[in-house]
């Protein structure tokens, strides 16, 4: 198996277990606007895709949301985030593995700059690491599933596209890398997940067996 040029991770539910604060929250958001949808409802409209999205879905579906309720939710995120997003497990050896390789990384998120300072910044060994490698889908214009995302951190780490590896652990992420026509390792621990393996990922359960699945 070849090495690959690059990694490219998502960020929430890839590096950091961002996902379960994110979703409580977004579910108390929403029945107070008068959309009640339980865990995995949300989980199947709106994981992997953006805040602006979830607002323009939600509104369709009959919740009431207030004009500024983007900017609104995204400042209670943040302090609902504050000492909530652990490290998934076997991220920093993974990233020692990579680093001893000789294989660069960055991150492709949806999310904002300022959410990913939020989750990330509790690690700040990891923050450091990744310094000048965190791209936003929606500062550049691009939210996966537009390939653009990950094509464009394919290129700030000068590596050949179609030659590096995403790590995303959403259909919506799998798919603009399959866009990019990335290989696509689908992160889920709790086994079958049907949605990312029909966008083409190869499915894992532990970011312990990314080095061997890379052939390092």
């Amino acid at each position: 198996m070849n090495r690959p040029a690059a990694v490219l991770f998502d960020c929430d539910g890839v590096l950091v277990d961002s996902e379960p604060a994110t979703f409580a929250l977004l579910g108390e958001e929403l029945a107070a606007h008068g959309l009640p949808l339980d865990p995995h409802e949300m989980e199947a409209l709106f994981i992997g895709g953006t805040i602006e999205g979830v607002a323009q879905t939600a509104r369709g579906m009959g919740a009431s949301l207030p004009e500024d309720w983007v900017e609104t939710y995204y400042t209670r995120l943040y302090a609902r985030l504050a000492g909530n997003a652990p490290l998934i497990d076997g991220i920093p050896e993974l990233l020692d593995a990579l680093d001893a390789a000789g294989i660069g990384y960055a991150v492709g998120s949806n999310g904002r700059q300022a959410k990913m300072q939020a989750t990330l910044g509790q690690h700040p060994g990891l923050l450091a690491r990744l310094r000048g490698r965190l791209f936003s889908g929606q500062e550049l214009r691009c939210p996966k599933p537009d390939p653009g995302l990950y094509l464009y951190a394919a290129h700030a780490l000068g590596a050949d596209p179609a030659h590096c590896v995403v790590i995303e652990d959403s259909s919506t992420g799998a798919r603009a890398a399959r866009a990019a026509r990335m290989r696509c390792l689908g992160y889920a621990p709790q086994g079958a997940h049907p949605r990312l393996a029909a966008e083409g990922a190869e499915l894992f359960a532990s970011m312990r067996a990314v080095p061997g699945l890379l052939g390092l």
